[in-house]
């Protein structure tokens, strides 16, 4: 199975790197299906890492990409996503307002990739004691539809030829 097509514009944007956590993904999804029958997984959550771990790459390339961040930013350990992304956090150093900015459609980008980030990542990977998320396989696959969605939005509502 593969979630993104080979022959779209998303998949020819993505690094090898990102292209690399994909294919992981995918091969793991595969396997799941296949024998999910026969073992009991009380939770799912890892089938969505390479694609949250593949969306936070994404994200950092696109938002060097449109000039959001600088190439210390992207290359560094400091730059945190979930901060830039978080519609409560606008400071200087947020982005949130600025993704796509003059493009058609911008504040629902921004939104679309914050949610997605936030379901996909801090919902999925945070252990939080008095909210314990365990996911369903069902509700796995709807968060990896989720990431890939949003990714695939920015595509093609704000990246132009001259990105690619």
């Amino acid at each position: 199975m593969q979630v993104i097509a080979r022959n779209s514009k998303l998949w020819e944007y993505m690094s090898s790197e990102i292209r690399d956590l994909i294919e992981d993904g995918e091969i793991i999804l595969n396997f799941v299906f296949e024998n999910k029958d026969k073992a009991d997984i009380s939770d799912y959550s890892f089938i969505v890492f390479p694609f949250a771990k593949a969306y936070e790459g994404f994200l950092k390339k696109f938002l060097w990409d449109i000039g959001l961040i600088t190439e210390d930013d992207y290359y560094g350990d400091e730059i945190r996503i979930g901060r830039l992304l978080n519609p409560n956090y606008e400071d200087n150093t947020s982005v949130y307002g600025k993704v796509c900015g003059q493009t058609k459609g911008g504040k629902q980008i921004a939104q679309k990739l914050w949610d997605a980030w936030k379901r996909g990542r801090n919902t999925v990977f945070h252990y939080f004691p008095h909210n314990f998320k365990k996911l369903e396989y069902n509700e796995a696959l709807d968060i990896i539809n989720d990431v890939i969605n949003a990714m695939s939005q920015v595509i093609s509502v704000c990246l132009d030829k001259k990105t690619h």
